[in-house]
């Protein structure tokens, strides 16, 4: 059985990981670290990473940027795995990921949904056979609470593109307030935000006289838990790294 330390836990998807975890035999949370230290489930919660006292084998994040830095701190201190699934990370940030992983093993993915990932395997294919004939677009909607725009996601699936074409492209976030053609060489990359969407990525690639559209719809929260718990197994006998969903897909 694989021990859980999730950070977050009292969180919306902290509450959804609980509640996949308790039905897998495999895997329990041994304990939680939130700001909001309340217990609302059957294990101990702690308001900072430096008062818990069960051991784990893997950390599971699902938490606010603000976090990280505590998170990997006591993550390299206790030499244990950390899944890494908080959206809305900076630059600095993800650098704080690729340090931490010479000491132990970071799983990061933007978005631990297992459809979503094999979407960016399949765009990354179609924009190398399509880079100097079609336009590309993506657009992305989610509920109106959440708080960073363009999401996550919507970064990935664009950086996966840029590093798979021989041309990288420009990201374009706006174009109300410049009156111009669009450039071949460019991402749009549009945000909509509205009611309770879970998440919605649609990719277009717009040629002349056809349009190519891949498109994701997240129905529910459990499918994020559900990656990240697949992403806990895959991480538990790991050494030290980086790794990320395409070496699921690779396994």
């Amino acid at each position: 059985m694989i021990r859980i330390i999730l950070s977050g836990c009292n969180g919306k998807m902290g509450q959804v990981v609980t509640r996949i975890c308790a039905n897998d035999p495999s895997v329990k949370i041994v304990a939680g670290c939130d700001l909001y230290d309340k217990q609302l489930s059957d294990y101990p919660v702690y308001k900072s990473f430096d008062l818990i006292k069960e051991e784990g084998d893997v950390a599971v994040d699902f938490s606010n940027p603000n976090a990280l830095e505590g998170l990997l701190a006591y993550c390299t201190s206790k030499k244990i795995p950390v899944v890494v699934a908080t959206t809305g990370l900076n630059d600095k940030q993800k650098d704080m990921l690729k340090e931490a992983s010479s000491v132990i093993p970071v799983f990061y993915s933007a978005n631990m949904s297992l459809g979503i990932n094999l979407l960016i395997e399949l765009v990354k294919k179609t924009a190398v056979i399509l880079e100097d004939q079609f336009d590309i677009e993506i657009i992305e909607k989610h509920h109106n609470q959440k708080i960073d725009a363009p999401s996550g996601t919507a970064l990935a699936i664009a950086d996966a593109i840029n590093q798979a074409v021989k041309t990288p492209k420009n990201y374009t976030y706006d174009r109300h307030a410049v009156r111009k053609k669009r450039d071949k060489a460019e991402i749009g990359i549009h945000a909509v935000r509205g009611g309770t969407i879970v998440g919605e990525h649609s990719i277009l690639f717009a040629g002349l006289d056809e349009v190519i559209e891949f498109r994701h719809q997240a129905n529910s929260k459990e499918i994020f838990a559900a990656g990240a718990m697949k992403a806990v197994k895959f991480l538990a006998d790991k050494p030290a790294g980086m790794y990320s969903m395409s070496d699921i897909f690779v396994v």
